[in-house]
């Protein structure tokens, strides 16, 4: 491996159990880690429903991570995690970038999070703004506000009239064909058509 290719920052979509995994045990690091934050409030029920996490990758190693969860008009990040040696890399900004255009490409036009009070200034550095009109509030030992970001949809937004095969491929891999795309080379069975069923 090149010296180039082993500095390189991306960001994917975990995918598989073990990219999962993966992302947990580096949130682990920083919240149960350095944090001493509680088990079960790191590992909240929310890891494995209506959820994506993105792993920020240096080279073959996973530095960081975030979670996006998904709701009906709006998406909401959060447990974003950078390994200590990482973090003046531009590792959170990537991830950030990606939670952004991820999101707005499956079609939300709003992204909410929570900052604590000493990481307001931060998150405006992302494009965030704290919700008017909206109490400040406490959890896990922090005084927290709400945090939100505009996005605008891309004429590629994945919409209830995208190409139906784009809707079926890997989350966040639209562009590319996936496991159903390869199926087309195979001859089709034969079907019976809805109107010789009636």
């Amino acid at each position: 491996m090149n010296a180039e290719s082993r500095d390189r920052l991306r960001v994917t979509v975990a995918r598989s159990f073990d990219h999962v995994v993966m992302a947990m045990t580096l949130r682990g690091v920083t919240y149960l880690g350095e944090q001493r934050a509680p088990y079960n409030e790191e590992y909240d029920g929310n890891d494995l429903v209506a959820a994506s996490h993105l792993i920020a990758w240096r080279g073959s190693e996973p530095v960081g991570v975030l979670r996006l969860r998904w709701f009906a008009d709006f998406a909401k990040v959060e447990r974003a995690a950078v390994l200590p040696t990482f973090r003046r890399h531009g590792v959170m900004r990537a991830l950030m970038q990606e939670a952004l255009r991820y999101s707005a490409r499956r079609g939300y036009r709003q992204v909410l999070g929570h900052a604590q009070l000493n990481r307001v200034a931060y998150w405006r550095s992302h494009g965030f703004r704290v919700r008017p009109g909206r109490p400040s509030f406490m959890f896990s030992d922090y005084e927290y506000v709400e945090i939100e970001h505009p996005l605008e949809r891309p004429a590629n937004a994945i919409t209830m009239d995208s190409d139906p095969l784009a809707i079926i491929r890997p989350d966040g891999d639209w562009d590319r064909p996936g496991p159903f795309d390869r199926s087309l080379r195979r001859a089709p069975r034969k079907q019976r058509r809805p109107e010789e069923l009636a």
